[in-house]
């Protein structure tokens, strides 16, 4: 039998805006840049929206149990409304990624049966109008534009009719802990989309432990600049939410860094691209500097990312990190606002190295790992002293358990986890459900990791990327891939060599840098797609694997390589909507190269 949670502060998602506003009221509550400036919603603004907006579904006939599918981009003050309305009536959310292809997005209306569809812009609704007139069933298709045609006209906010509100009042009170709340599509690295099913109960137990770990104060602000349609960021808003944070939510892709320094942020969570970034315009910096200044750049990056200035405090090391700062670093922190203090950072693997000068700039990064199914949370390095280790995605959070399959005698398995963070399931594939469960209700996630010191996870690989030689060696990919994209010169790589007798890579170089090399060598520089040819660039890029290759058993080294001139994209469907490379097609875009490289 369905009963409330009775351990917190809420119980369902929606509540965090009533208890935001008994807690910690704010008159800026949610912010959003328009006309040159930040406007706000303040915390009663927002609830007596979301009221409106469920009076207006409830007047045109959504019921508890519809499906009504979002395509947004970035967070916006509408996005969060109307998630709320949906969750207090009882509406299921299923979010759709904008980069999704028109199958997907076919596929997906089709099989949850949506009621509607609302999405971000124009530009998106006049893209899928054509999915929407070719489905069978009647659908209403609206943006959240309010000055053109199409617009969602709940988000007018009109006043409802009183006899309306009464009905929600009621509504809102029948819905439990583990009523549906959303269906979250993922297709992971390969196969059809499949849609995660995840209740309140579920979200509310990772904010929950969320309050206890982010730095997160009262009035304090936070940016928010990642996909809505992603877990990870809705979760990290209804926190931001429920610890009275103020949320700005950063208006495009081009425009962050004046989104930090207008807001001077706090807090944010980011993915290990947006640091990539940053750490590429330093070393775009150091190219474009004189001799002496690339000098103290090149020093102070070193210095910056010394393991040993954390790990054993000597004076000597602690000195050089500190100079380090004041000289280069501390402008990474000024870039940002300079007053964010604390970052999560989620979707993909995060470079040690980069951790270290983040934290040298006085930002702490705290990597976690998570997933879909997990709410999405389900470890993180923590902000305590003695709580974080660079190189591992942290401890597992309260309340998950967390083992390690082991079945070879080797020190990692597949990681499995059971708690009230995990899905119930699939949307209307049984089979797929029955799959990702062991038979005792553990949940496996496809990824291989190990505990360090018997807490910290550390990823090791996905269990499906890994691979047999012919030769009949396993190859774990992930690490050597993240060895080989320590280069400054290398972006992007995928190892390969499934039933090969020999491993190989497909690289992307970070060509910024390569032009910069380029000149500095007199290599004459046209075009990418020209450069991956040159010999004088293939020898660079073969002495940097050669510095991976030293360390390496014979069987792991990097016999041959094949340079791609663009970058991988989700929008060019080679990586996830969480920025993984999908290795199948990544392997099918090359194939006919990569028979060629083996075959010479």
């Amino acid at each position: 039998m369905k009963e409330r949670m009775n351990n917190g502060p809420f119980s369902r998602l929606f509540d965090i805006l009533e208890y935001q506003s008994k807690v910690f009221p704010l008159p800026n509550a949610v912010n959003y840049f328009i006309n040159n400036k930040w406007q706000a919603y303040s915390t009663d603004q927002l609830i007596d929206h979301v009221n409106r907006v469920s009076c207006w579904l409830l007047e045109n006939g959504f019921r508890a149990a519809d499906n009504l599918a979002i395509v947004p981009r970035l967070g916006t003050p509408e996005w969060v409304i109307l998630d709320f309305a949906c969750q207090q009536i009882g509406v299921v959310l299923v979010p759709i990624h904008p980069i999704s292809t028109t199958e997907d997005v076919e596929f997906i209306l089709k099989e949850t049966d949506a009621k509607a569809c609302v999405v971000a812009d124009s530009g998106l609704y006049h893209q899928l109008k054509p999915v929407v007139e070719n489905l069978e069933f009647d659908l209403g298709f609206y943006h959240i534009d309010p000055a053109l045609p199409g617009s969602f006209p709940a988000l007018n906010y009109s006043k409802p009719n009183p006899e309306i509100v009464k009905e929600l009042e009621i509504i809102k009170k029948g819905i439990l802990p583990d009523d549906l709340v959303a269906i979250l599509y993922t297709s992971g690295t390969s196969g059809q989309p499949k849609g995660v099913m995840l209740t309140h109960r579920n979200i509310v137990s990772n904010i929950l432990f969320t309050l206890a770990v982010f730095p997160l104060d009262p009035r304090e602000k936070v940016l928010s600049f990642l996909p809505f349609s992603h877990i990870f960021e809705r979760s990290a808003c209804y926190a931001y939410l429920a610890t009275g944070s103020k949320i700005y939510f950063s208006h495009s892709n081009d425009t962050i860094l004046h989104d930090f320094q207008t807001v001077q942020p706090s807090f944010c969570t980011t993915v290990p691209r947006i640091l990539e970034k940053m750490y590429d315009f330093m070393q775009e910096k150091k190219a474009r500097s004189g001799k002496i200044k690339r000098l103290i750049i090149d020093w102070s990056l070193k210095s910056a990312m010394q393991t040993r200035a954390i790990s054993d405090g000597k004076k000597r090391f602690v000195f050089r990190r500190e100079l380090a700062r004041l000289l280069v670093v501390r402008k990474w922190r000024k870039l940002l606002g300079g007053k964010i203090t604390g970052m999560v950072v989620g979707a993909a693997s995060l470079r040690p190295e980069l951790a270290l000068l983040v934290s040298a700039a006085g930002i702490k990064v705290r990597e976690g790992y998570g997933m879909t199914e997990a709410s999405p949370i389900i470890s993180v390095n923590r902000f305590d002293p003695g709580m974080n280790r660079f190189g591992t995605v942290g401890i597992p959070i309260p309340g998950l358990q967390l083992k390690i399959d082991i079945d070879d005698g080797s020190d990692d398995g597949e990681i499995l986890v059971k708690g009230l963070n995990v899905t119930p399931g699939y949307y209307k594939r049984p089979e797929l459900t029955e799959q990702a469960f062991t038979s005792d209700g553990w949940f496996k996630t496809g990824d291989v990791g190990k505990l360090v010191d018997g807490k910290f996870l550390k990823i090791t690989d996905r269990k499906k990327d890994i691979f047999k030689t012919s030769a009949g060696k396993y190859i774990a990919p992930m690490p050597l891939e993240s060895k080989i994209t320590g280069s400054d010169y290398i972006q992007q790589c995928l190892v390969i060599g499934f039933n090969r007798s020999y491993v190989t890579a497909l690289i992307v170089p970070n060509f910024t840098l390569l032009e910069q090399w380029c000149i500095e060598e007199d290599v004459h520089w046209t075009a990418p797609q020209f450069m991956v040819h040159n010999i004088k660039v293939r020898d660079k890029i073969q002495s940097e694997l050669d510095l991976v290759n030293e360390d390496l058993p014979n069987f792991k080294r990097i016999r041959d390589f094949l340079l791609c001139h663009e970058e991988w994209t989700p929008e060019a469907g080679l990586l996830t909507h969480s920025l993984k490379p999908k290795r199948k097609q990544l392997i099918d875009s090359f194939s006919k190269d990569i028979d060629k490289m083996y075959s010479e």
